[in-house]
């Protein structure tokens, strides 16, 4: 049986989770993080903007490292067509918290990765979408976790894989994603660009 080549990449993302999903898929990679602002555009739809933000990230990573494959992405969590980002306090992050309460939402990915060529570049850019669903929780309940921290620095202001995997009833897509990102997805763009 012969081995996969799996190419070296460069994240251009400080997410430890990410780097966790790579690891735990034997993707070789190396840390280069882009930091760009992350404001909504007028009329930008939520794929759309997740999808800009990666590429934004994986095109100023991509021009510190010529000749590399860049890893870009940004997930964001969409409820009643409102995108919810990384909490600004522990106010915002109760906000988001009881948006989510007894009901599903999206979580978003966009991906892209830019791949050397011989003169200019090319870029891939994709997302996935998953819907998870929340069990309702009391003011107590989301009065806790955040006081564990834990939600502060996640999009939609929890974790899946942390304490906030005691209230998902339920998920309908790639988990992977949900994390922060989704690795089936970015093992297909590595192979296709072979």
């Amino acid at each position: 049986m012969s081995q996969v080549k799996v190419p070296h990449i460069i994240l251009a993302s400080a997410s430890p989770r990410r780097a966790e999903l790579l690891r735990s898929a034997a993707i070789p990679f190396t840390v280069d993080v882009a930091n760009i602002a992350e404001d909504l555009k007028n009329g930008e739809r939520p794929a759309g903007h997740a999808e800009r933000l990666a590429r934004e990230k994986a095109e100023v990573v991509a021009s510190r490292n010529p000749g590399k494959i860049v890893l870009g992405a940004d997930t964001i969590v969409v409820v009643d067509d409102q995108i919810l980002g990384k909490p600004r306090d522990a106010a915002d992050a109760a906000r988001m918290l009881r948006l989510l309460s007894g009901r599903a939402h999206k979580v978003i990915t966009g991906v892209c990765m830019v791949f050397p060529e011989t003169r200019n570049p090319k870029l891939e850019t994709s997302s996935e979408q998953t819907s998870v669903h929340f069990a309702p929780l009391s003011a107590s309940d989301i009065e806790a976790y955040i006081a564990t921290r834990e939600p502060m620095d996640k999009a939609g202001a929890y974790a899946i894989q942390g304490i906030a995997s005691r209230w998902i009833t339920k998920i309908e897509g790639d988990y992977a994603n949900v994390v922060g990102l989704p690795v089936a997805l970015v093992w297909e763009m590595l192979h296709n660009f072979e």
